[in-house]
């Protein structure tokens, strides 16, 4: 006799809502509990499986269903497929009905429905999920074991094999038949994939209680009449799941518990693609990055947001990171490394004596502002550039919110910085001496605070009349390289210039990706850190200083400054060239092996959008800024630019008004400063 047995996939480890299926939805009953028990009166079934992974985080799911007696099969957890065939032979299925356990409100009639449609049709699959008229999550596939088993034979992507029906409802040696209901209601959620869900499927079980038994039609009425406006889940996209990466789904799940998502605003996927971007990575090596579903991308835009000049994965750098963290990374006393690294750095920068150490840019500025106030006994900072995230920093904009628009990023609020603050720091525009002058005049100045260069050359002497200004007037003056060293010399920027400042501060390049900053001066003003307290523990770790020794071995090898300037300039020229070519107007900027290029229109985020969404499609992270690596190779400049050639193209036939950009974005846009973010 044909048996025919419903197979629910389950498992603890969905990336947005961890442990899902034995969430609680009414009176303390598991989410999968009510499932089964709904499941049960089916007229059609002659058995129920769970199928769960062999993986330990299902282990508590499986003991869960083990002391309920609910048969388990356990298989691979990536390749449902397979996890299924293993299932249907395992409990001798002729016919197999497929049920996800993130679909507590599955319908026992409609499950019969599904059964005896499949059996009258006599085809090999059958579904009411094509078109899908049905709310999301009353979803039924019902398929012979005959077809399943040529699937699992045949199916050879990892999308065919991760979801169970791709190849069944894909390919056209299956004979498939589907059934509708009379009007549609695809657009009304009860699946469990996320926090909005529960709270919405708690609210539904809660509102019928004590009935668990209510039919999907009771409760769309509920959904569409009383409970319309209490339902929080109604505006996300039907399989939404299925329709994202791992990635973002983890970045969905990362914002409700991170604020902002992550630490740093370069990295967030809102900057970049909103709704599409892969947001997190598995692995990486030279320029290749792979996500977290093995998606290999080249990273023809921030490489790490310029912290690997040398390319990622280093051999030789990450191995003497082994190294050390073989023999311990921190210890009661001090790692030797710290002080053959300032060593380097002083003789590299022969009109500096003394270097403190730090993990993070922003930490070092920070500490270089310390050192400055104290050595000057004034509090007042004149300020240009970007700087960090610091209190220091964000005084600026206790007087103007729009102070800062001009250094960087725009829209940033002081909210938490003191009051007491206003008026500590005074900004002004590179290459703006008469500015900064009225400044030194006005005000108690104690520190001027600048970037060497950013975006532009500095011009009439400007860098010169600084440093004059401040010996003149016994200011002390900090360069912040944190972006711009080794770039495009063995050192500081101020190095190609001739301009030697009091105090510089290093981070970003100089251990290739492993946390190390330094803060560089003369004695006279290093000194003063001594009389004022800076100290922090994980300043003191090894990694960072070894990681920094190699970096800085393997630049002077290669001369790494000069090829990533050499990089740059052939970015550069291309950019200009492709959009000469296509009538697209652009604005360069920054230094070579830094650039970046603005669309001169103010549609300029949808086509940073575009241009976005277009080269991911092709394998690329890339968008209007390039942080040239040695792994930037002309074979892949090459091919960036021949997968950049149509987008500029495309992008002339908007500014043409021949085509809607907005036609063609697959998602919102993509922000463009701090506010957009909020």
């Amino acid at each position: 006799m044909s048996r025919t047995v419903a197979i629910v996939q389950a498992r603890m480890g969905s990336t947005r809502l961890p442990g899902k299926v034995l969430l609680p939805l009414v009176d303390g009953i598991a989410a999968i509990d009510l499932l089964l028990a709904r499941l049960s009166q089916s007229q059609e079934l002659d058995e129920i499986v769970v199928a769960t992974s062999d993986l330990v985080r299902d282990d508590a799911l499986a003991a869960h269903l083990d002391a309920a007696g609910q048969p388990v099969f356990r298989g691979s957890e990536e390749d449902t497929l397979s996890r299924y065939a293993g299932a249907a032979a395992a409990y001798d299925a002729d016919t197999v009905v497929r049920i996800t356990g993130d679909c507590p409100l599955v319908d026992p009639l409609v499950v019969d429905m599904a059964i005896r449609g499949f059996c009258s049709a006599g085809v090999d699959y059958y579904s009411n999920v094509d078109p899908p008229t049905f709310p999301d999550g009353i979803d039924v596939e019902v398929f012979s074991r005959a077809a399943l088993v040529m699937a699992d034979e045949q199916a050879k992507s990892p999308e065919q094999r991760e979801h169970v029906t791709v190849y069944l409802r894909e390919i056209g040696a299956f004979s498939r038949a589907s059934f509708c209901h009379s009007e549609d209601l695809s657009g009304l959620r009860l699946t469990l994939d996320e926090q909005a869900d529960l709270d919405t499927l708690r609210t539904i079980f809660a509102h019928f209680a004590p009935r668990t038994d209510m039919s999907w039609k009771e409760v769309a009425r509920y959904m569409t009449t009383d409970g319309k406006n209490g339902l929080k889940n109604q505006t996300i996209a039907r399989n939404e799941g299925a329709q994202i990466g791992t990635g973002q789904k983890l970045w969905k799940r990362a914002k409700k518990v991170i604020p902002g998502g992550n630490m740093l605003l370069s990295k967030r996927a809102e900057m970049f693609l909103p709704d599409q971007w892969p947001a997190y990575f598995s692995r990486t090596e030279g320029c290749a990055v792979w996500d977290m579903d093995g998606n290999k991308f080249l990273d023809l835009g921030l490489m790490g947001v310029g912290t690997n000049s040398l390319g990622y994965s280093h051999a030789e750098v990450d191995a003497a990171v082994a190294d050390v963290v073989a023999k311990g990374n921190l210890s009661t006393l001090n790692a030797p490394e710290e002080v053959y690294l300032a060593e380097r750095l002083v003789d590299l920068h022969p009109w500096s004596d003394m270097v403190r150490f730090a993990r993070s840019g922003g930490e070092a500025n920070a500490i270089s502002i310390r050192i400055g106030r104290a050595a000057s006994g004034r509090d007042g900072v004149a300020m240009c550039g970007y700087h960090g995230w610091h209190d220091w920093y964000l005084a600026a904009n206790l007087g103007d919110n729009e102070n800062l628009d001009g250094h960087l990023l725009p829209g940033l609020e002081p909210r938490g910085v003191p009051r007491d603050l206003k008026g500590s720091v005074h900004p002004f525009m590179y290459n703006d001496f008469d500015a900064l002058a009225r400044i030194v005049d006005t005000q108690e100045i104690g520190v001027i605070k600048m970037e060497v260069m950013r975006n532009v050359e500095p011009a009439d002497g400007f860098l010169h009349k600084v440093r004059e200004l401040a010996t003149q007037k016994d200011i002390v003056l900090i360069f912040d390289e944190c972006t711009s060293g080794f770039r495009e010399t063995f050192g500081g920027l101020h190095l190609k210039y001739g301009v030697e400042p009091d105090l510089a501060t290093f981070g970003k390049t100089l251990g290739n990706g492993y946390a190390v900053t330094a803060v560089l001066g003369r004695e006279a003003v290093m000194q003063a850190a001594q009389s004022t307290f800076i100290s922090s523990t994980f300043w003191t770790e090894r990694i960072g200083s070894a990681a920094a020794l190699k970096t800085l071995e393997v630049m002077e090898r290669e001369r790494s400054w000069e090829q990533i300037t050499a990089t740059g300039q052939k970015v550069i020229a291309g950019w200009t060239s492709l959009a000469e070519a296509h009538g697209v107007g652009i604005s360069i900027s920054g230094l070579p092996s830094i650039a970046a290029f603005v669309f001169a229109s103010e549609r300029g985020l949808e086509y940073g959008t575009y241009l976005i969404q277009r080269m991911l499609e092709q394998g690329y992270l890339a968008t209007t800024a390039l942080y040239a690596s040695l792994a930037h190779s002309d074979a892949v400049l090459d091919r960036y630019f021949q997968a950049l050639d149509p987008v500029f193209e495309t992008l002339a036939g908007f500014e043409k008004g021949t085509e809607d950009i907005h036609n063609l974005l697959a998602g919102p846009v993509r922000h463009g400063g701090f506010k957009r973010l909020n």
